[in-house]
């Protein structure tokens, strides 16, 4: 390993080691839905529902799921798609 490989581990580190309390203080957020989609729907008069019949953390791990297989995708059709043949 390089010293570019090092450099990445030390920065993933160091990510890692101001990202861990965040956790500690994500009780005091409110998620988007509430603080942008459900003021807007007020304002409109509307109710906020969520776009899918998924509610919750299920909705998130269905686009997070969905978002791995189209980087799948993308990762396998690199060369289809920047048009780079061998």
């Amino acid at each position: 390993m390089g010293e570019i490989g090092f450099a990445a581990i030390k920065a993933l580190l160091l990510t890692a080691l101001f990202l861990l309390p965040l956790p500690a203080f994500a009780s005091d957020w409110k998620g988007v839905d509430d603080t942008v989609v459900g003021k807007v729907a007020a304002e409109h008069g509307r109710e906020a529902r969520p776009l899918f019949g998924l509610s919750g953390d299920a909705q998130l791990f269905a686009f997070l799921i969905a978002g791995a297989a189209g980087g799948f995708v993308m990762g396998y059709y690199f060369r289809d798609f920047t048009g780079k043949r061998k």
